[in-house]
């Protein structure tokens, strides 16, 4: 008999397959209904080796459900031109009736600030919840669009068996897309949550009491098997390439000796978080096939100049490319 040794493995793939099972029926009926399928715009402004492999594998699942899909490449030589270019694409997209929903890759490029795409999405299409609007229904307790690897995130603790409410949470990373999110939904969930970052005095004596631990920060390793509370249930959303390999915040094998559950990556949030994209994108087009009118008459928000973290590799937050940016 051969006795398992480390954590459980927390794979996306299983759930990933249930999820877009479900896609497949939703988009036949959304089709049969308004005679033509959901239909998904996907903007690329630079090239990133990771998130292109995240938004390949994006359009690969969009037609594996019947969802149509329409990628938009933004060009420019320098931040200005690929900035403007962005805002214009993202504008015509967001007032394109038959796209249904838009994803832009990130983290978008240096010297390109995420609140040229904010101020342009529509919040209605804005399918992975970057839009002051849904992130504040987010904060508030309300239903709208989540990013997809925050809401993978919740979703595979929960298929885990972790306990969260009452539990002690560490969420490293305090991106708008990620961290930020994560943390309102455990807090949502009744976990006492702690947002850790770049400038958290001992990081690891946080880590060590935490039941969960969520791990966003975009360092590779930065969390390894001695900073963790044995029997912790750890969540990695990194993603970075070391010496040729994709790897996450987490160093998986020391981590795995101590933890009692624990994602891979590749191969953990990425394949979830996915599928739940398409979800979203499935109710975004419900939803704007019954308030498109009462949309209309809804007014931009003003702009204004953001207030963004200190550490420039938090501002976007990273993901496991099989997922999320």
């Amino acid at each position: 008999m051969t006795v398992q040794t480390g954590a459980r493995l927390l794979e996306g793939a299983p759930i990933a397959g249930e999820i877009r099972s479900r896609v497949a029926t939703d988009v036949a009926e959304f089709a049969a209904t308004h005679g033509r399928p959901p239909a998904l715009a996907v903007v690329v402004c630079g090239r990133s080796a990771p998130s292109m492999v995240y938004l390949e594998r994006i359009l690969k699942a969009c037609a594996s459900v019947g969802i149509d899909s329409r990628f938009v490449d933004v060009p420019g030589d320098d931040a200005a031109t690929l900035g403007a270019g962005l805002a214009a694409a993202v504008r015509e997209l967001s007032a394109d009736p038959a796209v249904s929903g838009i994803i832009v890759q990130m983290p978008l490029p240096a010297g390109i600030n995420l609140r040229v795409v904010v101020d342009e999405i529509d919040p209605l299409k804005d399918i992975d919840g970057i839009h002051p609007l849904n992130a504040g229904l987010l904060r508030l307790g309300y239903e709208g669009f989540v990013p997809a690897t925050a809401h993978a995130a919740l979703e595979m603790l929960e298929r885990s068996g972790a306990t969260i409410p009452g539990s002690e949470a560490v969420v490293i990373g305090r991106s708008p897309v990620v961290g930020m999110p994560v943390a309102f939904m455990l807090a949502k969930a009744s976990a006492t949550v702690t947002v850790c970052h770049s400038r958290t005095r001992d990081l690891a004596a946080h880590t060590r009491r935490a039941d969960i631990v969520v791990a966003a920060a975009g360092r590779p390793g930065l969390v390894t098997g001695d900073m963790l509370k044995p029997g912790a249930v750890v969540i990695d959303v990194g993603i970075n390439v070391l010496d040729g390999k994709l790897v996450g915040d987490v160093d998986f094998e020391s981590a795995r000796a101590v933890a009692s559950a624990i994602t891979p990556v590749p191969g953990g949030v990425g394949p979830l978080t996915n599928a739940l994209l398409l979800a979203h994108l499935v109710r975004a087009a419900q939803r704007q096939a019954a308030e498109r009118p009462a949309a209309a008459a809804r007014k931009p928000l003003a702009r204004s100049t953001p207030t963004e973290p200190a550490d420039p590799a938090e501002r976007q937050g990273a993901a496991d490319p099989d997922g999320a940016p």
